[in-house]
């Protein structure tokens, strides 16, 4: 009998508006709502609502037969909350079938685990904590933003007492080893993985409404016969991808629906397979061999590597100014900052700063709301300034306090201008590199500021936002 392991990724982001330089000091709400709850509305009609009442369906025909894992992110549970709260009551019967198991995550969907430890254990603790709330249930198995995973954050992982690991069974990593087995974190034996088969997940996720791919039209029987076909000294085929697959990134008219009905129902009734949760997974078998992952691997792109998110300076640099700033969130235990800074953490902010222009170039550019990577970049530092600005303020409110306004406000002004000139200047050292990407992009941010000889320049007359 064959296992199969279908797990769904869960998110939206908080996306920010549009926040030009000289919002910097004077407005201190970043986020697009009108935005925001129109994407979650959209996607809750045409993705989560009916994709759930279809694994109910199925999972009320085959009981005991056929169960499934999710992850969502506390971004987007806090979301639906607002927005379109009939998705957690969807989700709740899901869960109160007992077939249904929700997975670990950062609650940020972050990469904090790139950068510090500390932070990466509280958003997983504080995922625990909201995923138990919502559900009556703390996950066993953990998935990590963007199926991130190395030895070393297995050994986070494990330490914290999760039974097992979800991660990419990229080429690189398994060699001739095929992903249809449990393996071991090499440092922690007791953390089992599990792999996802990237060609079977992205047969569905990415090439099903594909005329041009050869094998178009993806029909049930057709993909079903595949999975039949695999040898039977496999243990599992894990199944991973977005929820939003269904119904969003693939359509309603592309028949997603029917075709993810008939697979489930073929499977088990034609070819007596049967559909596990992660955790049953690796109570059920036994790892066949280590793992070793020295480099973090992903599930983006041909690479399955972090490039998407931090592969170019523009990317880097915004990554390591945010995480500058944790010591001075924690200083201030403010909520109201402890939330921006949730919120600021989520990994698509860097995503958008993506500057790939190959192979991956239509993913990226599906998923990204600006018009150019150095929009994203130039934005979202805005949003950075004025947020350690107002961290400085609160901390040193003592000095600040018989400042007059005037003053305060023009201060913070300069603190924001010589900051935004290292920004830059550290670009231009690689200069070459952001003029050929700026020509593949056949693209100029109005808001970039000239830098010549080290001093900071005005901001181009006539710029308008895009």
């Amino acid at each position: 009998m064959k296992n199969i392991c279908l797990y769904f990724q869960v998110h939206q982001p908080i996306r920010l508006k549009r926040y030009r330089f000289f919002d910097i000091g004077n407005d201190h709400y970043y986020y697009d709502d009108y935005t925001n709850k129109s994407i979650m509305r959209k996607v809750a009609a045409r993705s989560y609502i009916p994709a759930n009442q279809l694994m109910l369906d199925l999972i009320n025909k085959y009981p005991g037969r056929f169960k499934l894992g999710f992850s969502i992110t506390g971004i987007a549970l806090e979301q639906f909350e607002l927005y379109a709260p009939e998705v957690i009551k969807s989700f709740r019967a899901l869960a109160d079938t007992g077939q249904v198991e929700f997975l670990g995550e950062t609650y940020s969907h972050s990469l904090a685990v790139l950068k510090n430890i500390d932070e990466f254990k509280e958003q997983v603790q504080l995922h625990s904590d909201r995923i138990n709330d919502l559900f009556g249930h703390r996950p066993l198995v953990f998935r990590n933003t963007e199926l991130v995973y190395s030895d070393g954050i297995g050994e986070v992982i494990a330490d914290m007492g999760y039974q097992g690991m979800l991660a990419e069974g990229a080429k690189y990593v398994l060699g001739w080893k095929s992903p249809n087995y449990l393996y071991y974190n090499v440092n922690r034996p007791k953390l089992k993985l599990l792999l996802r088969n990237y060609r079977m997940s992205d047969d569905i996720a990415f090439r099903f409404s594909d005329k041009g791919w050869s094998q178009w039209p993806l029909t049930a029987e057709k993909y079903a016969g595949w999975m039949n076909e695999i040898s039977a000294k496999e243990d599992i085929v894990n199944l991973f991808m977005d929820y939003e697959t269904i119904g969003e990134h693939q359509k309603k008219e592309t028949g997603i629906f029917e075709f993810l009905k008939a697979f489930g129902e073929l499977s088990i009734d034609k070819y007596d397979m049967t559909f596990n949760k992660p955790s049953e997974v690796v109570d059920k078998f036994q790892p066949v061999a280590p793992l070793p992952v020295p480099f973090p691997t992903s599930w983006a792109d041909e690479e399955r590597d972090t490039s998407a998110w931090l592969g170019n300076e523009l990317q880097q640099e915004a990554f390591n100014k945010l995480y500058e700033l944790r010591d001075l969130v924690k200083q201030t235990a403010n909520p109201e900052f402890e939330k921006d800074w949730e919120f600021l953490q989520s990994s698509d902010h860097f995503y958008y700063m993506c500057t790939k222009f190959f192979a991956d170039q239509a993913v990226h550019n599906y998923f990204n709301p600006y018009q150019s990577p150095y929009d994203a970049f130039i934005n979202y530092m805005n949003v950075i300034s004025d947020f350690s600005i107002r961290l400085e303020k609160s901390i040193n409110r003592v000095k600040y306090q018989d400042v007059p306004l005037d003053d305060l406000n023009s201060e913070m002004l300069d603190l924001a201008i010589e900051e935004y000139g290292e920004i830059l200047k550290k670009l231009r050292k690689n200069k070459n590199a952001l003029k050929r990407a700026e020509k593949k992009a056949s693209l100029k941010d109005p808001e970039l500021t000239e830098v010549n000889d080290g001093k900071q320049g005005k901001p181009r007359r006539g710029a308008k936002s895009k």
